[in-house]
C-alpha cells in the first residue's frame, strides 16, 4: 500500500492552498498512492498568530471541501485534508477524509489541543479509524500525537495499520525531541507512523514515515517541497504492543 505525504509550502492565500492541494492530488495519483495526507490546516492555513489567515468561513471551507472531493474522485486516491471546522461558535482544527470515490468519510478533529491553541481552536472529544481498500488508518494532529502517545495507542489497539499525523511547525532556534517520537510512536505500537510538515527548510520537524520497528523508511530532512511516498507492508503492522498495554490508574 502506498501512501504519500504532501510536504507543502504555506499558502500566500486560501485560495493557493486549494490550487496547490489539487496539485498534489494530481500527483500522488500520477505516483499511485493509494492515499495522501496533508499537513494540519493546511486549508485555509493554520492559524499561526505571526501569519495573515483570514476569519473562518464557512461557505469556503464547503466550496474547499467540494472541489477537492471531485479531485478525489478524479484521482481516484483517498484523501487527509487537514482544515478547519465551525460549529457555532468553536473552531476546530481537524483532518477530512475523502474517499477514492469523493465521498466523505468523516472528520477526526484534533482532542488534545496546545496551550498556546487555548482561545483559538476548541478541543474536541472522541476517536475513529478509517478505511481505503485493505488499510485501516488513524489520524492525529500535531501536539496530540507528540505529546499523548494514547492517541495513536487508540488506533493501533483498534487495528490500524498506520497513524497519520498532520503538523504544523515553523522553523526554531531551539532544539526539539519531536523528530525523535516518530519511531517511538511507530515501535512502541507496532504500527506505521506517518508524519507531515509544512515545507519549511530549517524547521525542527519533517515530514517522515516509520515502520513497526521503528525503523525511519522515507523523510524529507530538508523541509522542502515534495511528495513523500512510502510503500507499506500491512503484514509488518500487527499492532502487537499497543494491544498489550494494560492502563495504569
Amino acid at each position: 500500500m502506498r501512501i504519500a505525504l504532501a510536504t507543502l509550502p504555506f499558502a500566500a492565500s486560501p485560495a493557493e492552498s486549494v490550487a496547490l492541494a489539487e496539485q498534489a492530488i494530481a500527483q500522488a495519483a500520477q505516483a499511485q498512492a493509494h492515499v495522501l495526507c496533508f499537513p494540519e490546516c493546511y486549508l485555509p492555513g493554520y492559524r499561526d498568530p505571526s501569519r495573515a489567515v483570514p476569519p473562518p468561513a464557512p461557505q469556503f471551507l464547503e466550496s474547499t471541501w467540494t472541489t477537492l472531493a471531485a479531485a478525489a474522485a478524479r484521482a481516484k486516491i483517498t484523501v487527509i485534508l487537514g482544515t478547519e471546522r465551525l460549529e457555532g461558535d468553536a473552531l476546530f482544527a481537524t483532518a477530512l477524509v475523502l474517499n477514492s470515490d469523493g465521498t466523505r468519510a468523516g472528520f477526526q478533529d484534533k482532542v488534545q489541543i496546545d496551550p498556546s491553541e487555548e482561545g483559538l481552536y476548541t478541543p474536541a472529544a472522541g476517536r475513529q479509524l478509517f478505511h481505503a481498500g485493505p488499510l485501516t488508518f488513524g489520524v492525529t494532529i500535531c501536539h496530540e500525537g507528540w505529546r499523548y502517545p494514547e492517541t495513536v495507542r487508540w488506533a493501533a489497539r483498534h487495528g490500524a495499520h498506520v497513524v497519520f499525523h498532520q503538523q504544523y511547525h515553523a522553523p526554531s532556534p531551539t532544539a526539539s525531541f519531536h523528530q525523535s517520537a516518530v519511531a517511538c510512536r511507530a515501535a512502541e505500537n507496532t504500527c506505521y507512523f506517518a508524519t507531515v510538515n509544512y515545507a519549511f527548510p530549517g524547521a525542527p520537524t519533517h515530514s517522515a514515515v516509520a515502520a513497526p520497528d521503528g525503523t525511519v523508511i522515507a523523510s524529507n530532512p530538508s523541509g522542502e517541497h515534495s511528495l513523500l511516498l512510502a510503500d507499506l507492508d500491512l503484514a509488518k503492522a500487527t499492532g502487537l504492543l499497543a494491544r498489550r498495554y494494560r492502563p495504569i490508574e
